[in-house]
């Protein structure tokens, strides 16, 4: 809401002194959101007079129409001659009252006027348009024609009010009564403690049998309707300069007479208003329902189908106008200009001031994407009780500037209603800031808010016509805060009780964070939403349980309308925008849930407000809730390990993806068997399934390896990219948290290392798995160091695993005969299980 100051000073006596910023600071104080104070007219400087064209030459020869005026300033130029001035507008005539900037002057934006030779003349000025002055659009997209009696040379800045200050405010969905002149000068009155004059205090006739005929149907819709006829309007008529101006210093453009009348008064009393030309409307004007699929073109020129539950104005043929939104185009207002063009301007008036419930015309605005000045006061809240106030200032006006005739017939429907009243504590407001105001300040606060309030300790509260948000206690209490100023309650840190530190679930997280960190990756966080599409791109199989999403109701984006059931789609179009910018060696992590669909869906309850949910209420919500495993997965490109001086360096393969694996298994203290598998986006060939064993039974928990050609093309990722994704939460059910401290044997170590063949599909954990358990307790580490294949010194689908076994004794220096044995031992078990057999 755009709030000039001259028209706020009409109704609250400001003092002099006070600028727009010290206005701006006291609305603020008092919870009002003025985001900036634009200072019209700011750099203007004169010389800027009224001017009356004398002669216009048209110059040929130019590739656009150029005139060559005379314009009479009167004394305004020092010598009262003719000013010779060069113009491109084509919108005047000889004659026309103009405004014109002298040599000397200085426009806002700092553009200052001089003589100058242009098209072969020197112009002397300059002919202004509503823009060149910053006045905002007046819809003429040309320069400024006066009305032909103001007088030459007159000062134009004084004129056209040209120098003012706007507060432009933020008004929040529960305060519709601040989208209004009226409603602001009420803040302020309050912020400075001056009297209002209140501009809906106008005296208004009763309802009569004479006025216009109108007939509600939905009184739940259309609570009030109140009609006046003004007639006899001067076709000739055009809004004043005055008018003009205050509608442009708000935002709106001046339209014709009839219509800049109904917006001022909207502007100025918050009560949305439409005028229909009378001789146009066919019968008596209702008020219902529209029927599925009836059509009205409305004042946009767009036909819109209508919808059951759209409140609509009606005469005897049909829809007239969508109630609370916009008037239909078959009553609408013809002015001056049509007249211009032979059709018959408007001369006598319908005025509607009707007050609609708020949802019914929200939903009709967003139902047609139609959203006007009046459905965003409706939706907001209107005061019901300013119609009849409303509709009386816009037939005054009418009267005077038009010199049109109010007839007597006054028309109002109104629904029975009573006013709403709360019942509060005195010292409610205190108890909920923590300050003691005293009943004497919260009665005072509230009656200036416009409350009647009796009572002593209880107290009954009737709330104004103009706040429908007051509708509960809490809301008076707040009324009480804000008008004392947030800024004069208490700063009270919280003591929260001694908590007992972090979970276990997140000690994990942070843990598997500050390894995987260490190991050089760098957490890439993202959001959960996924394309359903992006599971084809990575090669899902179409029964695979990660197809099943949880979609959105209201997604932030239409082609992410689910919850992702992987990490994978956000790290990867990480790691391509990221390689896509120069950076292609990557290696980022992310920890995060994944939202799995339960089996049977179910639908959560509301909780209550008024006390802590039971522990079956929460289990009941947790219940209908989607599973949200947490996960952990990585993604490699690019170079591993960088070259230089130390060596060559080396690529990120499938076994760093391996490696991230088991590091994040040995922060969880699970043991997790790699094996080779087949899974959705990775290379069959480069594929690790990850296992761990609960209760005996083997689960498979993730999955790392090199991704498949085919989803790196389709995904745009640079090839032999790497991935790994692992259940962070199955890891930690099976492992062990207790912290371990390593044990340290002061007795060496014997090494013993052998190598094995065996037929290359068998996998080199299940020969590890078995060299581990036949070596038994004295085997303190295991490390595989070299696979080697070679057809003509092995055979045909035969292959060497080397690995190096480390024997320590926790008592004693081990004896070479005791490690012999328990190698010895390794390998017969490995022999026995896998078919290994020493090489050479």
């Amino acid at each position: 809401m755009r709030v000039p100051l001259s028209w706020l000073r009409e109704y609250v006596d400001l003092p002099a002194t006070e600028t727009g910023r010290d206005v701006q600071a006291k609305l603020i104080s008092a919870g009002l959101e003025v985001e900036t104070v634009e200072q019209l007219g700011d750099g203007l400087k004169g010389p800027l007079v009224v001017g009356q064209v004398l002669t216009i030459e048209e110059l040929e020869g130019f590739k656009k129409p150029i005139r060559f005026c005379t314009v009479d300033v009167g004394t305004a130029n020092g010598t009262g001659e003719p000013q010779e001035i060069v113009c491109g507008a084509r919108n005047f005539a000889v004659g026309d009252k103009v405004v014109v900037v002298l040599p000397g002057a200085v426009l806002p934006g700092d553009f200052a006027i001089a003589a100058r030779k242009t098209y072969g003349r020197t112009s002397h000025g300059m002919i202004c348009s509503s823009g060149e002055l910053g006045m905002g659009d007046d819809g003429t997209h040309g320069i400024i024609v006066l009305p032909p009696e103001t007088e030459v040379g007159k000062d134009a800045v004084e004129l056209l009010e040209l120098v003012d200050e706007v507060l432009d405010i933020a008004v929040t969905a529960n305060r519709g009564d601040c989208l209004s002149i009226r409603g602001v000068a009420r803040e302020a009155a309050i912020a400075y403690r001056l009297p209002l004059r209140d501009p809906a205090l106008l005296d208004v006739p009763g309802p009569n049998a004479f006025g216009y005929p109108v007939q509600v149907s939905d009184p739940l819709g259309c609570d009030r309707f109140t009609a006046r006829t003004v007639t006899n309007l001067s076709p000739e008529a055009r809004s004043p300069i005055w008018l003009q101006r205050r509608l442009q210093k708000v935002g709106m453009r001046p339209i014709s007479l009839a219509v800049d009348v109904t917006n001022y008064v909207m502007m100025e009393l918050g009560q949305p208003l439409h005028a229909y030309d009378r001789t146009l409307v066919q019968g008596t004007i209702g008020v219902r329902r529209a029927a599925e699929g009836e059509k009205i073109v409305t004042l946009d020129g767009t036909e819109r189908k209508l919808h059951a539950e759209d409140l609509v104005i009606t005469d005897d043929r049909g829809p007239i106008g969508l109630a609370g939104v916009m008037g239909g185009a078959n009553t609408e207002i013809a002015d001056h200009d049509a007249a211009e063009n032979g059709e018959n301007a408007t001369t006598d008036v319908v005025i509607e001031a009707a007050h609609f419930d708020a949802v019914a015309i929200a939903r009709t605005a967003r139902r047609h994407k139609l959203s006007s000045e009046a459905s965003r006061r409706f939706e907001r809240g209107v005061d019901p009780q300013a119609a009849a106030a409303a509709a009386q200032r816009t037939v005054d006006l009418l009267v005077l500037l038009a010199g049109g005739t109010a007839e007597a017939g006054v028309t109002e429907v109104i629904a029975p209603s009573a006013p709403h009243t709360i019942t509060v504590a005195a010292n409610h407001p205190d108890k909920v800031a923590g300050v003691e105001y005293g009943r004497e300040i919260v009665v005072r606060r509230l009656q200036e808010v416009g409350c009647d309030v009796y009572g002593q300790d209880e107290l009954l509260v009737t709330v104004p016509s103009w706040r429908p948000d007051l509708l509960e206690q809490n809301d008076l209490a707040e009324e009480v805060i804000r008008l004392e100023g947030y800024e004069n309650l208490p700063s009270t840190l919280p003591k929260p009780p001694a908590g007992r530190g972090l979970t276990h679930r997140q000690r994990l997280h942070r843990r598997v964070g500050r390894a995987l960190a260490g190991a050089g990756y760098v957490e890439a966080p993202n959001y959960p939403f996924v394309s359903e599409q992006v599971f084809d791109l990575l090669g899902l199989a179409a029964d695979d349980p990660a197809r099943r999403v949880v979609r959105l109701t209201n997604p932030l984006n239409d082609e992410e309308p689910a919850l992702r059931t992987s990490l994978l789609p956000g790290l990867l179009g990480a790691l391509r925008r990221n390689d896509g910018r120069g950076a292609h060696d990557l290696a980022l992590f992310e920890t995060g849930l994944v939202f799995l669909p339960r089996a049977e869906q179910g639908i959560a309850g509301h909780l209550p407000v008024d006390r802590r949910p039971t522990d079956a209420e929460l289990a009941a919500l947790d219940a209908v809730l989607p599973e949200q495993p947490r996960h952990v997965a990585v993604v490699l490109t690019g170079a591993r390990e960088q070259a230089g001086w130390w060596g060559k360096g080396r690529p990120a393969d499938w076994a760093d993806a391996v490696e991230a694996g088991r590091a994040v298994a040995r922060e969880a203290g699970a043991e997790l068997i790699v094996r080779s598998g087949q899974y959705g986006p990775w290379h069959p060939g480069r594929c690790a399934e990850l296992v761990v064993v609960a209760d005996g039974t083997e689960r498979v928990v993730g999955h790392a390896g090199e991704l498949h050609p085919r989803v790196v093309k389709a995904l745009g990722l640079p090839a032999r990219t790497c991935a790994m994704e692992l259940n962070l939460d199955a890891l930690e059910q099976v492992g062990d948290g207790t912290p371990q401290a390593p044990g340290i044997s002061t007795f060496p170590v014997a090494t013993q290392d052998v190598a094995l063949v065996v037929d290359k599909p068998v996998p080199a954990a299940d020969v590890e798995a078995a060299l581990r358990e036949g070596a038994g307790e004295l085997l303190e580490a295991i490390r595989l160091f070299d696979v080697y294949e070679n057809a003509a010194q092995l055979g045909e689908e035969k292959k060497s695993l080397a690995y190096a076994l480390r024997f320590r004794a926790a008592d004693r220096t081990l004896t070479v005969e005791e490690a012999s044995a328990a190698r010895d031992a390794a390998v017969a078990l490995a022999g026995e299980r896998t078919g290994a057999v020493l090489r050479g």
